[in-house]
């Protein structure tokens, strides 16, 4: 069993638990049901760096990248800095983030929020809107098409953008029929948790011009954001990098200035 095997697992547990406790209705009773979402892809085309910036304390692979700071302050170091938006671990169990987070994420700036987390149900996709969030991760390789289709549709219905990560061409081709703003390839083999950027540069002319391309995991340097957008990428997510320094919000204000400086 992969480690992606045993977080939908144990998603799947965590999911039925919670529909026990918060009913849908406690859901849609959320001061922030209602608001209007902004918009992450308009503000990917529009942006000369492209950077959406990552709150993540821990990984299955590192359990410990930075524990000692607080969201709201992340989020607003990295507001201040320039990115286009911010994505927001809200897993517990595998990455010690929480929904919690995200609402302080929310309500601490106006960018545009990622809620990153393993969905699986359309309860999840409640709970996003429920907190804040102004876009949701799916994630091609826990789910099948028609529940891409199924979850980019209510995510719409909701106000919601969707950000759609694929991992190769197989879950790509058997995706474009979902109406997805974002397609994210995530740089990392889930089997064997290398990373290059290759994947990306494999899959950009595959990539519906419609859709923000967005490059995911292993950007370290200015000249890879460069390298990536004579591909068409127009998104980089980027998390560790910024999140294991003291103060993620200047180390992302440093990477935008030279991206813009280019």
């Amino acid at each position: 069993m992969t480690i992606l095997d045993t977080i939908v697992k144990h998603k799947i547990t965590e999911i039925q638990l919670k529909k026990e406790f918060f009913p849908t209705s406690y859901l849609e009773s959320s001061v922030l049901f209602e608001r209007t979402c902004f918009s992450l892809s308009k503000n990917l085309k529009n942006s000369t760096s492209g950077i959406i910036a990552e709150h993540k304390r821990r990984s299955p692979s590192k359990p410990n990248i930075n524990q000692n700071l607080y969201v709201n302050e992340v989020v607003l170091g990295y507001k201040k800095a320039g990115a286009c938006g911010s994505s927001v671990l809200t897993d517990n169990s595998f990455f010690g983030g929480s929904l919690e987070d995200l609402q302080l994420a929310r309500a601490s700036v106006n960018l545009p929020l990622l809620r990153k987390d393993f969905t699986i149900d359309e309860y999840q996709i409640l709970e996003a809107k429920a907190h804040g969030a102004d876009a949701i991760l799916l994630i091609a390789a826990i789910l099948t098409p028609q529940q891409v289709l199924n979850f980019t549709k209510l995510a719409h219905q909701l106000g919601l953008e969707v950000l759609l990560e694929v991992h190769n061409e197989e879950e790509l081709q058997v995706n474009l029929n979902a109406p997805v703003q974002l397609i994210g390839v995530n740089n990392r083999n889930l089997k064997t948790f290398e990373v290059s950027t290759e994947i990306s540069k494999n899959l950009a002319e595959k990539i519906p011009e419609e859709m923000v391309k967005i490059s995911e995991s292993g950007l370290k340097s200015v000249n890879d954001i460069i390298e990536l957008r004579e591909f068409g990428y127009r998104g980089f997510l980027i998390g560790e990098t910024f999140m294991k320094t003291d103060n993620p919000g200047a180390s992302a204000k440093k990477l935008i200035d030279e991206i813009e400086s280019k």
